[in-house]
């Protein structure tokens, strides 16, 4: 059964132009003329209950704009949606007490007050009962791991942690639906794989369907079987997470650290971009060749200090997707 159904959805902001003095003051509001930005083109898809579904595309393809629509914070220019039945911009009060959303760049937590008075405020807002409240808040504390610092003022939180008590915060209250847009951006290598396992567990165990936007390749693999993808507000491509791993998602940077200098060193099937005394830097096309076949071949010659590696960036996939013949980037591509 689909949660969210999504039909011929389309965006535009009008901006009204105003040129410098009084004379363009006085025209602008006599004979006002506008420029239009389409954030989003008749886009339609549909998510079923208990999905985890990647929204992606880089920054300014429409994916925000989406989310505000589909939670009722913004009214589409044109086309219709619904959320659990309903259309979110005529009912976004009644919708409110079953979907949560967290943004990442805006705070529901109050800066000043510790999490745990912030969250008791929500609980106030809506309505839930005291008894259920405090149920409720244990199981929260206990799946986001909060204990050690859920009595600290939101101001002194890591990113990280403020980020675990938003999501927190939007689940008090059961939600059939989370959205999440960009729950991950800014956080350091630890933190993201922390929320990425607490959104993955909260699918799993609570069977929430959850729609997060980001424009990290990462978020894409370790987390959802389906991904849409979203470009200067159209849908290009929408398939399965192994559909885009396999053809969009295959090559890594990886970057290592010696702890002594290894000038003889080869490596099959790699593409070695920078080689020094300190390390190496190497382009791997996991179609040919494994990251576990590579750091093998590495362990075998040089010893080690530090090793990373880098997903592909959003920009590059998505010029992957236009770079293929027809019909091989398309929506709905087989997978």
């Amino acid at each position: 059964m689909a949660v969210i159904e999504v039909n011929g959805l389309h965006k535009v902001f009008r901006t009204k132009i105003k040129e410098p003095g009084l004379r363009g003051s006085v025209r602008a509001l006599l004979r006002p003329t506008y420029s239009e930005v389409v954030a989003v083109k008749d886009i339609n898809f549909e998510v079923e209950t208990g999905e985890l579904l990647a929204f992606i595309g880089p920054n300014g393809a429409g994916k925000s704009t989406t989310i505000k629509m589909l939670t009722g914070i913004l009214n589409p220019t044109a086309g219709t949606a619904k959320v659990l039945g309903l259309v979110p911009w005529e009912a976004r009060r009644q919708l409110a007490f079953s979907i949560g959303s967290v943004f990442g760049q805006k705070s529901q937590l109050w800066y000043h007050l510790p999490a745990l008075d912030s969250f008791r405020l929500l609980g106030s807002i809506y309505e839930i009962d005291g008894k259920d409240f405090a149920k409720r808040l244990g199981q929260v504390m206990e799946l986001f791991e909060l204990e050690d610092f859920i009595k600290t003022p939101v101001r002194k939180l890591s990113l990280g942690q403020r980020m675990r008590c938003e999501i927190a915060a939007s689940i008090l209250y059961r939600r059939k639906v989370i959205f999440l847009d960009e729950p991950t951006i800014g956080l350091d290598v630890v933190a993201k794989l922390k929320i990425r396992e607490l959104i993955k567990r909260l699918n799993e165990e609570e069977k929430t369907t959850i729609f997060f936007t980001s424009h990290d390749a990462g978020d894409i693999e370790q987390l959802c079987k389906r991904v849409i993808v979203i470009n200067h507000g159209a849908i290009i491509l929408d398939t399965s997470t192994s559909y885009l791993r396999h053809n969009y998602l295959t090559t890594k940077i990886v970057n290592v650290k010696f702890t002594a200098p290894c000038p003889g060193l080869t490596l099959s099937n790699v593409e070695i971009l920078k080689h020094t005394e300190k390390g190496v830097k190497l382009r791997v096309n996991t179609k040919f060749n494994s990251i576990e076949n590579v750091l093998s071949e590495l362990f075998a010659q040089v010893d080690t200090e530090d090793i990373s590696v880098e997903e592909p960036a959003m920009e590059v996939i998505i010029r992957d997707i236009y770079g293929r013949p027809a019909g091989e980037g398309e929506q709905n591509a087989a997978g």
